[in-house]
């Protein structure tokens, strides 16, 4: 029997979108009952033909899936992640069997729960419990498993307190807390989850990405779509990046990730990181470069590199106790570290009236090969903040622990120099020896 439990196949979905003619100045009678005319004409036809009505003057196509192909085998945890407006919703619900294709095929083998919106299936008017019940009939539960099962399903959305009050009435995370619950607990050989964690606190992240594992582990199959990336790396074990509708990589967890970071945070090239030029009054940031320690630029940094951040910017005028700040992070935006002229270091800078440009020196760049996000920032310290920008820059790879395999962000963004110390034979003898004596003496 095989183990693939969803096959997608030439998959596509294609919706009708209007558009509204930019209306002239002045128009004629005869031009507003013309135009009026052919509207009613392609909406009547639209409803017999039973096709959406659409409004507008014009009409156009729009793909929002378009010749998707994929499997998916029992047991697997796939995250699909892209950027807004990549059909990952479109593509759940498709599979969820909420919306229906316009071409291509899709096999599901198995029981499916979804969760793909807050609150989807709840009545405003009934209670948590009431909706407990009809939530869980709605996915396919008997009213005994749901009975059985009920205790267990309040404890995990932790809404003991609200049960019996109307969910009208509930808080957005206790909504999803409830429905995240009662799709949790279907024991669905098949769960899709799109995007609810967003809503809930640390905690309950916590909680629902557990009880996604635990299911995985079981040998159900999970379909994840989430914009965090460290939770798709924590859980999934393959990846589908898609990409306009279309599916740009179907690959390992790490390569779909950089694949969609490559593509969704602003890359500069070479050593100058250049910054738009905006109108103020108020000091700006017009660029960083990034130099080695003689001041060169430094095109392609590497771990363990000394390097020059150079931050350049411009005030209109005199600003006495004025600070410069820089941050690095993940591409994925887990801050690593932060630096500051003040109030972080007892740096103090007046800045003068024109450009300006301020160092930052990292004798040994503690960063693994991969993208990371620089980003600088110009403020009087507790008092005011001027201006916040941002850019990605590449660190390339060195084997610095001459182990033949250079640090990558992927296993761990900062490459710290440390000491392995194996004991000799000897060493280990001599502890052995008093250990023994140690026993002894306590013995007597």
């Amino acid at each position: 029997m095989s183990d693939v439990v969803i096959r997608v196949e030439r998959l596509g979905k294609k919706y009708i979108i209007g558009h509204e003619v930019e209306r002239e100045r002045y128009v004629t009678a005869r031009d507003v009952m013309t135009r009026n005319a052919r509207n009613l004409w392609r909406k009547s036809t639209d409803m017999v033909r039973g096709r959406a009505i659409v409004s507008g003057d014009a009409t156009e196509e729009f793909w929002a899936l378009k010749d998707v192909g994929f499997e998916v085998n029992r047991g697997e945890v796939l995250g699909i992640i892209g950027r807004n407006g990549a059909g990952k919703s479109t593509l759940l619900k498709i599979l969820s069997r909420i919306t229906e294709p316009s071409e291509g095929r899709v096999t599901i083998k198995g029981r499916l729960a979804s969760l793909l919106e807050v609150g989807t299936g709840f009545h405003p008017e009934l209670t948590g419990r009431e909706n407990i019940y009809l939530n869980g009939t709605i996915l396919g539960m008997r009213r005994t498993e749901i009975k059985r099962k009920f205790k267990e399903i309040v404890a995990f959305a932790e809404v003991e307190k609200f049960l019996d009050t109307p969910v009208k009435r509930y808080s957005s995370g206790m909504y999803v807390r409830l429905a995240f619950a009662v799709a949790a607990h279907l024991d669905p050989e098949i769960m899709v989850v799109d995007e609810v964690l967003a809503v809930g606190d640390a905690e309950f992240q916590k909680k629902c990405l557990g009880k996604m594992s635990e299911a995985a582990g079981g040998g159900r199959t999970v379909l994840f779509v989430s914009h965090n990336m460290d939770a798709i790396r924590r859980i999934c074990t393959r990846g589908l990046l898609l990409s306009s509708g279309g599916l740009e990589l179907s690959d390992t967890v790490d390569r779909c990730i950089e694949g969609y970071l490559h593509r969704s945070v602003e890359q500069k090239t070479g050593h100058r990181l250049e910054f738009p030029h905006r109108s103020t009054k108020k000091p700006r940031l017009t660029r960083i470069e990034i130099l080695d320690q003689n001041g060169i630029p430094l095109p392609a940094p590497k771990t363990w590199d000394y390097v020059k951040f150079r931050v350049f910017f411009n005030s209109p005028r005199v600003i006495p106790g004025a600070s410069v700040e820089l941050f690095i992070s993940t591409a994925e935006g887990s801050l690593l570290t932060r630096c500051s002229t003040a109030p972080d270091s007892a740096c103090s800078m007046n800045m003068r009236a024109g450009d300006n440009f301020v160092d930052c020196d990292f004798p040994k760049l503690m960063l693994s090969a991969g993208l990371y996000i620089l980003r600088a920032g110009l403020a009087i310290p507790h008092a005011e903040w001027f201006d916040d920008q941002s850019a990605a820059f590449e660190v390339h790879g060195k084997d610095v622990f001459k182990s033949g395999m250079a640090p990558t962000a992927q296993r761990y963004p900062v490459p710290m120099a440390h000491v392995w110390h194996i004991p000799k034979a000897e060493d280990l003898l001599r502890l052995e020896v008093k250990r023994v004596d140690g026993k002894t003496a306590a013995g007597r």
